[in-house]
């Protein structure tokens, strides 16, 4: 049985992860989801990974998830601890040297997003985040969610430039939520391509998955769903491209 390591997105905690978390255990493996730090304008990127890095301790068999902003932080733990595998859920793909600030420009998402906006009547980028991010979450859950927000990530981790020079060499897949109203389905299946160089798995969802679709997201973080013939599970080649 595998270690699953889960990585929340920004404004959230490890709670983000608890329904995943459950049915992982439920099936035998090991789950940990640590809250990242919170609330510090100095934490790095290299702060937030030490803080998986702490709870991973000795365990071996390992699996990195990283949920939305958590793409910045999972392959840098997943580089460091030979994980078996890598699984980007909704994630922000980093370039190497990338500073997170500027990924938002350089992928040319306010355009994705203005544009699924004029076909979805609004939906797609809605100020109102139980319209964005949690319309198929329950409710009660959504607000559970929403009480739980912190000050993550800091300006820091946001500014500095992307610390790895080339995608780690760990098998990578990404979960696409086809539903999503914050990263939109073609916005996401094209930077998949662009900077993996493979085929996303897809769950009909939204951006917070871990909490709409569980059963669903730990299916697809145990690789029950195969990647796609002619693609590639290392994508270190696709991302020389970027180095800087």
């Amino acid at each position: 049985m595998s270690t699953f390591a889960l990585i929340h997105g920004a404004g959230d905690a490890g709670w983000y992860w608890h329904l995943v978390a459950a049915e992982l255990r439920s099936r035998g493996h090991d789950v940990i989801a640590p809250d990242l730090p919170a609330g510090d304008e100095s934490a790095t990127l290299a702060d937030y990974a030490d803080a998986v890095f702490e709870a991973v301790g000795s365990r071996k068999d390992l699996v990195v998830a990283g949920q939305s902003f958590g793409a910045f932080t999972a392959p840098l733990v997943a580089d460091r601890l030979a994980a078996d595998a890598l699984v980007l859920v909704a994630g922000m793909i980093p370039a190497p040297g990338e500073p997170p600030d500027d990924w938002w420009s350089n992928t040319g998402y306010s355009s994705a997003v203005r544009e699924q906006a004029a076909r979805d009547g609004g939906l797609t980028g809605n100020p109102d985040p139980y319209v964005s991010f949690y319309h198929d979450v329950p409710r009660e859950l959504a607000k559970e969610a929403m009480s739980k927000e912190r000050a993550h990530p800091s300006q820091a981790s946001m500014a500095a430039p992307w610390p790895l020079d080339a995608w780690p060499d760990v098998p990578t897949r990404f979960v696409l939520c086809s539903e999503d109203r914050f990263f939109p389905r073609d916005f996401l299946r094209r930077l998949v391509a662009e900077r993996l160089g493979i085929v996303p798995d897809e769950i009909v969802s939204g951006h917070c998955v871990a909490l709409s679709r569980p059963q669903g997201l730990a299916d697809l973080l145990e690789g029950r769903t195969s990647t796609p013939a002619g693609t590639t599970a290392s994508p270190t080649a696709s991302l020389a491209a970027y180095r800087r």
